[in-house]
């Protein structure tokens, strides 16, 4: 009879230990699971941030480029003629055209007979005094 007990004592540390161990794999399974998911999000998030970076460079190039070009440009006596005009400046002998668009000349015109502008008001009492 003593020997019979022996082996249910063994068959329950047997039964025991395979439990414990089959519940320290999952647990190891689940957290290589749990890393991997967070190792794919990390992932993914650079390769997001690597797309921007990538077109900003892009966009750094075509400016880059662009500047190139203008360099280039300047040293044209054209260019240095466009830039004087574009400030005001004229050759000797040249006189100045100014062409103001429709559009500012009736906002002036508008301005200046609106009801609330302060030289009609001016005017207004001037004759008014006057008479």
């Amino acid at each position: 009879m003593i020997a019979k007990k022996k082996k249910k004592k063994r068959g329950n540390q047997n039964l025991l230990s395979s439990i414990l161990i089959g519940i320290f794999l999952l647990g190891v399974v689940s957290l290589l699971v749990f890393f991997n998911i967070k190792i794919n999000q990390r992932r993914a998030e650079l390769l997001t941030q690597i797309e921007s970076l990538e077109k900003e460079i892009q966009l750094l190039e075509e400016k880059n480029s662009q500047l190139r070009a203008g360099i280039s440009q300047t040293g044209k006596e054209s260019y240095w003629e466009e830039q004087a005009r574009e400030q005001g400046l004229i050759r000797e002998g040249e006189n100045q055209v100014v062409i103001i668009p429709p559009e500012q000349e009736q906002l002036k015109k508008e301005e200046e007979s609106s009801f609330w502008n302060f030289q009609n008001w001016l005017e207004w009492i001037r004759s008014k005094m006057r008479d």
